[in-house]
């Protein structure tokens, strides 16, 4: 009888704890993937599309390790925010860019920004 008792404990405790392990296995899994999204924006270069670079030269947008740097704090805290394509601006010149990538899709000057509407964007960052 007290074998059976025994047996019977082990058995309830064996039950409850694939529970545990699944809970934390969860939590641990969306911790990780979260982390490696920040990770991946963090340690990628930024990069420009052919597109990108083409519309920065012929619009005379320099592109600098300073710009760079700002661009990629913004991707950043974006990203932390959710966002996953953004408008980066400032008081002169506005980039898209789309985050998963750490890419810059476009380039525009603050004359161009008038009038205009940028779509497919959920989010905004000012630089």
């Amino acid at each position: 009888m007290i074998e059976s008792l025994q047996r019977q404990r082990i058995v309830q405790q064996t039950n409850s704890y694939p529970s545990i392990e699944k809970k934390h296995s969860v939590q641990f899994n969306e911790l990780l993937k979260l982390q490696l999204e920040h990770a991946d924006v963090a340690n990628n270069d930024l990069t420009f599309s052919k597109h990108a670079r083409f519309r920065a030269e012929e619009r005379g947008i320099e592109i600098n390790q300073a710009l760079i740097d700002q661009l990629k704090g913004g991707m950043i805290r974006a990203q932390e925010k959710g966002a996953k394509n953004i408008l980066a601006l400032d008081a002169e010149k506005a980039f898209i860019i789309n985050i998963p990538s750490a890419k810059v899709i476009t380039a525009i000057r603050q004359d161009e920004m008038q009038n205009n509407v940028f779509t497919n964007i959920d989010g905004a960052v000012f630089l």
